[in-house]
C-alpha cells in the first residue's frame, strides 16, 4: 500500500443505518479513518443513498471514492423474513455481495463481509466451531450468507467475518433479536404469558466490541496489503468473534428482568425443540475466536448483564 493510501484510510460501510453499521461509522471515525456511510431506505445527513442492488451505482461510488476496505455490514438478517422473501433476499445477501467482491478485488480494496454463525449446524456436542469447520446451514438466511461468503473467498482479498446474535445501541429495541425481549420482559402489551425458548443456546455479542475489532481486522489487513497474494499466504481470510457468555433467550429474559427489577411470571421457559417450526434454529453455533487471537486482535467483550 502506498503512503498516500495510508494517509487517506478510506473505508465504506455499507448498512451504516443499521445496528451494526452504526457502530461501525463510530468506531472508524473515532480512530480517524475517512468514513463514507451507506444505507437505503432510512439514509439521511451524511449518510450516502445506495441501492445494493444496483451495480451502476454500486461501482461509480467505489469508482470516485476507492476505499482501502469495505466494510459490508447490509442484509436481511431476519431467518423468518428471508424464507418469506428469498428472492429479495439473494439479491441482497449473496447477489450483492459478489458484486461488491468482484469491485474490490478489480481495485485493490479489502472487503470485509459481515457473516453469522448460522453457517454452521449447531447440532449439540459439536460446537465451538473453528473458522475451518464444516458448514451446514440449518435454514434459508444461513445459506445466503454462506453464499456470499463463497463470493468473496471467489476473488483475492475479501475477508469473511463471522458473528453471532448482536445486540446493543438501538434506535428502536425490534432491530435486535437480544434487545427486543426486553419489551417482552416489560410486557407492555399485557400479555399473560409468553413461551420463551430455552432450549438453543446464543452467545449475544455487543455491537461496540464488533466494531471496536472489526477496525482492528481493517488496520491489520491494510497494512498487509503490499499485495493480494501476499495477504491471502500470510493472514487468513476467514475470521470469527464472538462473547463466551452462554445464554438461552429465556436466560437473557431473567438477566434483563432482574437487572430491571421486573416481574418475569409472564415468560414461561419452553426447553423442547419445535421441529415443526417453519425456519429451524440451530443448538449451538459457538464461535472460535482462535483467529483473531493468533493475529493478536483483542477478543474480550463488555459483559452482558453489565452493559444492561
Amino acid at each position: 500500500m502506498s503512503e498516500q493510501q495510508q494517509e487517506q484510510k478510506t473505508v465504506v460501510i455499507t448498512g451504516a443505518t443499521g445496528q451494526l453499521g452504526r457502530q461501525c461509522v463510530k468506531a472508524f471515525e473515532n480512530a480517524e479513518w475517512k468514513v463514507i456511510g451507506t444505507g437505503f431506505s432510512r439514509a439521511s445527513g451524511s449518510i450516502q443513498k445506495l441501492d445494493l442492488t444496483d451495480s451502476t451505482a454500486v461501482s461509480a461510488l467505489l469508482s470516485s471514492t476507492r476505499p482501502s476496505v469495505v466494510v459490508h455490514t447490509a442484509a436481511e438478517r431476519s431467518p423468518d423474513r428471508c424464507a418469506t422473501d428469498q428472492a429479495g433476499t439473494t439479491a441482497l445477501n449473496v447477489d450483492s455481495t459478489s458484486l461488491l467482491a468482484r469491485l474490490c478485488a478489480d481495485m485493490g480494496s479489502t472487503l470485509i463481509y459481515i457473516s453469522t454463525d448460522y453457517v454452521f449446524p449447531g447440532t449439540p456436542g459439536e460446537a465451538p466451531y473453528s473458522a475451518g469447520s464444516p458448514t451446514a446451514p440449518p435454514n434459508f438466511y444461513g445459506a445466503t450468507k454462506l453464499a456470499g461468503e463463497g463470493a468473496v473467498l471467489d476473488e483475492p482479498g475479501g475477508v469473511v467475518f463471522r458473528v453471532p446474535v448482536l445486540y446493543g445501541e438501538v434506535e428502536v429495541n425490534g432491530e435486535s433479536a437480544v434487545n427486543t425481549l426486553l419489551d417482552v420482559v416489560w410486557n407492555a402489551g399485557g400479555k399473560a404469558k409468553v413461551d420463551m425458548d430455552h432450549w438453543s443456546v446464543r452467545y449475544p455479542t455487543n455491537t461496540a466490541d464488533v466494531a471496536r475489532v472489526l477496525v482492528d481486522v481493517a488496520e491489520r489487513y491494510a497494512r498487509g496489503m503490499e499485495s493480494k497474494e501476499e495477504m491471502e499466504q500470510d493472514l487468513p481470510r476467514v475470521l470469527q468473534f464472538s462473547s463466551e457468555e452462554r445464554m438461552t433467550k429465556y436466560e437473557i429474559c431473567q438477566t434483563m428482568a432482574d437487572v430491571a427489577g421486573l416481574p418475569l411470571e409472564h415468560v414461561v421457559p419452553n426447553a423442547e425443540n419445535d421441529l415443526n417450526a417453519a425456519v429451524q434454529r440451530p443448538y449451538d453455533c459457538h464461535l472460535s475466536t482462535q483467529e483473531l487471537k493468533d493475529l493478536g486482535i483483542d477478543v474480550r467483550t463488555v459483559k452482558f448483564r453489565d452493559w444492561w
